[in-house]
């Protein structure tokens, strides 16, 4: 039976990893991997890693050195792991879809609590305060929300967007042929729309898709909704354009620096990050530890297909799911 190695276990974890692995030896760590943890790989030949484990270079040579054959992440995006340092030695293997209605359905929510201030309403009731002053938000059926990623979750939360009666335009770096889905260039979808959700993996190409100068040319008192990746937003140009009140909201679900944080009971830290400090301090903003995908059945669907993975390696299938350098 092969020994795999689990890194950065929360409880929530485990229910449908233990349901679904037959197979394997898996010995649970509550460590994030990196070049110092990796050693607990020690006698394995595979690990089960998460997005905000580090898989730079020096933690793929000393997993290589210690025998990994394969790296099963339990999630979709893989801008974390050195795909350079790991090829010709290391298969990597991602869960590219899990459940995509989690992500978008948690989308539209962040925005409806931040728009109608329910969160807020929540606390001043709670204190006995009735009072509707400031608590004024928008309808909307007729605005017009611009989705950048037309993947499964932009497709899900188009579906929505849709229900509501909304106007929805699309920008894709590779739009989809025979959808209909309203596609415009980037420079339009910035200057027309009312709210704008990012859906996009993070690339060359779209890191700091959100900067000084695409702010600008959005329209004055845009909503921002990023459930997706921080660093398709440079947070400064962000933060400055949120205390000039250019743009008139964020709901964050992901943060550049979040890898420090997020995940984690950070609450008797007394050095806190300076940029995270003034996002979650704004009345205009929302900012959640990266739970979008946070349900059941998407838990269900991340076990269920990272053991699959894993089966397709050792039994030496097709590899479905690998991950590899593009070009």
């Amino acid at each position: 039976m092969e020994k795999i190695c689990f890194f950065n276990t929360k409880s929530y974890d485990r229910k449908w990893f233990d349901y679904y692995n037959k197979n394997y030896e898996i010995e649970f760590y509550e460590s994030r991997l990196n070049k110092n943890s990796a050693i607990l790989a020690s006698g394995s030949s595979g690990i089960i890693s998460f997005v905000n484990d580090n898989l730079d270079k020096d933690t793929i040579d000393v997993l290589y050195d210690l025998g990994i054959k394969v790296i099963a992440l339990r999630c979709a995006g893989y801008n974390h792991v050195d795909l350079n340092a790991a090829k010709d030695k290391i298969k990597v293997l991602n869960v590219p879809s899990y459940s995509p209605s989690s992500v978008a359905e948690y989308a539209i929510g962040m925005f409806l609590t931040l728009n109608r201030k329910i969160h807020k309403a929540y606390t001043k009731t709670r204190d006995y305060n009735f009072s509707l002053n400031g608590m004024v938000g928008f309808d909307l059926k007729g605005k017009t929300i611009g989705i950048i990623g037309t993947g499964k979750i932009g497709e899900e939360l188009i579906d929505i967007c849709k229900g509501f009666k909304m106007n929805v335009i699309a920008y894709d770096l590779y739009p989809k042929k025979d959808s209909d889905i309203q596609y415009v260039d980037l420079n339009t979808l910035l200057n027309t729309s009312d709210i704008i959700s990012l859906h996009c993996p993070l690339t060359e190409d779209t890191k700091y898709l959100i900067n000084e100068e695409n702010i600008r040319k959005m329209k004055k008192g845009v909503y921002i909704i990023n459930t997706s990746r921080g660093e398709l937003i440079e947070t400064d140009s962000l933060i400055s354009a949120l205390k000039d009140g250019f743009i008139g909201g964020a709901c964050l679900d992901v943060y550049e620096g979040e890898k420090d944080f997020f995940y984690e009971d950070k609450s008797d830290l007394i050095k806190r990050d300076d940029k995270l400090s003034a996002l979650v301090s704004m009345p205009n903003v929302i900012l959640t530890s990266h739970q979008a995908f946070l349900t059941d059945e998407a838990l269900k669907n991340i076990a269920k297909n990272t053991i699959q993975n894993l089966d397709d390696f050792y039994d030496r299938k097709e590899l479905k799911n690998e991950v590899k350098i593009k070009g």
